[in-house]
């Protein structure tokens, strides 16, 4: 992730991710974006209440961006990116 300059995260954050998930999002460098991509993401979907599940992504870092769908389509994925850039 050090030269990375966005995070494309899917899907709810397990627990046993929260900790790499936080240390990537750390070690990549400023300016950095988030993408949360897909319903799972930003509400957790059917994982919502499951042990395993530590929650949305904007609960563990900032999100720029959510790309709503279950799943997403494609172009939407990309209109979410392109929506992500235009804000820096």
């Amino acid at each position: 992730p050090r030269h990375a300059d966005m995070l494309l995260v899917t899907g709810p954050v397990t627990r046993n991710m929260a900790v790499p998930l936080l240390k990537t999002y750390e070690a990549t460098p400023a300016p950095k974006l988030v993408v949360a991509v897909g319903d799972c993401a930003r509400t957790c979907g059917v994982f919502q209440g499951s042990y395993a599940v530590a929650g949305s992504v904007d609960q563990i870092i900032p999100v720029d961006v959510f790309v709503d769908g279950c799943p997403p389509e494609p172009t939407d994925i990309l209109r979410g990116i392109l929506a992500a850039i235009g804000r820096r």
